[in-house]
């Protein structure tokens, strides 16, 4: 069963019915993604936008928008209540107008109505940089309870291998607490999945072949990890074919606990992880699915340029997946 079967599976499985809001509403492609999971019952989608507008280009592209709800900004009628909580959540001193312009930007607006729980996730990024769609959840939602900081991973599916690589987003140069936290946070997005976490923390040597700040950080990490989640199989510092392959761990790393079976990798630094996805994407012909923003208190998720309504249908079905393990673990 593919990642998104079994993550649409569990979300229609559920007793609640998760609302995803779409702050690019008048885009054709999040119209038709918005109306194939309404049609299917998968979530409530939540349209940002002129009414008549998004009625118009559904109209054109013939897609029923049936059950899918759409939301004009400018006709909202709870303005002073979501005005109140956006400088409750920024912490900041702010004019009237200038909550009223930031609160017209259909990013800053959407991820408002997560934060009031009138939502619980979003997914943008169709037509928005990634910028534009982290930086009003990093400012209003925040990070989760006993987390820090917010992280980026990939699940690399390809037949019925999945694995989790971190930080390949966010994090440029993260510390051994920082990636300890990774591995945590990474650890949630495997359970999404139904992978029995094994953690390795990655690096160009294994147990000491090799000194210097780079490994001692990696070894830090494991040690951080191991000590806040003792119950979780980690290693490391390992290189990857120690981390990987069973039988080159039984000689570089006979004493491991990973025993070269690990499915979540964590990357010393985002230059390793970027690259090490993408390589893995296209020389291993791995589905690469993400960024998955991991460890914010309500999911945000974000969208390529260039996603193709199937695309934004199956980060919506994810996203709604991350508010099911939320709700499943409060």
């Amino acid at each position: 069963m593919s990642v998104f079967e079994l993550l649409k599976n569990k979300v229609q499985a559920s007793q609640k019915s998760y609302r995803i809001v779409f702050p690019e509403g008048t885009d054709k492609r999040v119209i038709a993604a918005a109306s194939r999971l309404a049609q299917e019952k998968i979530i409530e989608p939540i349209l940002l936008g002129n009414q008549q507008e998004i009625a118009q280009i559904a109209q054109d592209a013939e897609i029923d928008l049936g059950a899918v709800t759409v939301v004009d900004i400018t006709a909202y009628t709870h303005q002073d209540e979501m005005a109140a909580a956006f400088l409750a959540a920024r912490g900041k001193t702010f004019t009237k107008q200038e909550v009223a312009q930031q609160l017209q930007d259909p990013n800053y607006f959407g991820t408002m109505l997560v934060k009031m729980g009138a939502a619980d996730g979003m997914v943008s990024g169709a037509a928005h940089s990634t910028a534009d769609t982290v930086r009003p959840a990093l400012q209003l939602i925040h990070a989760a309870d006993g987390m820090h900081r917010v992280s980026g991973s990939f699940i690399m599916e390809r037949g019925s291998e999945k694995y989790v690589f971190a930080d390949c987003a966010i994090n440029i140069e993260p510390d051994s607490s920082t990636l300890a936290e990774i591995a945590y946070q990474s650890v949630q997005t495997a359970r999404l999945i139904d992978i029995d976490p094994k953690v390795a923390f990655l690096s160009f040597s294994t147990k000491g072949s090799a000194k210097g700040e780079m490994v001692d950080k990696m070894q830090e990490a494991n040690a951080l990890f191991h000590q806040q989640h003792p119950e979780i199989i980690s290693d490391g510092e390992l290189q990857f074919d120690a981390a990987y392959v069973p039988e080159v761990a039984a000689t570089k790393a006979p004493d491991s606990a990973l025993k070269g079976q690990a499915n979540i990798f964590i990357f010393p630094e985002l230059q390793s992880g970027n690259l090490a996805y993408k390589i893995t994407q296209r020389l291993g012909n791995f589905t690469a699915i993400g960024p998955i923003l991991q460890g914010l208190a309500a999911p945000v998720n974000d969208l390529s340029r260039g996603a193709s309504s199937q695309d934004i249908y199956n980060m919506a079905i994810l996203t709604a997946a991350q508010a099911l393990l939320g709700d499943e673990q409060k």
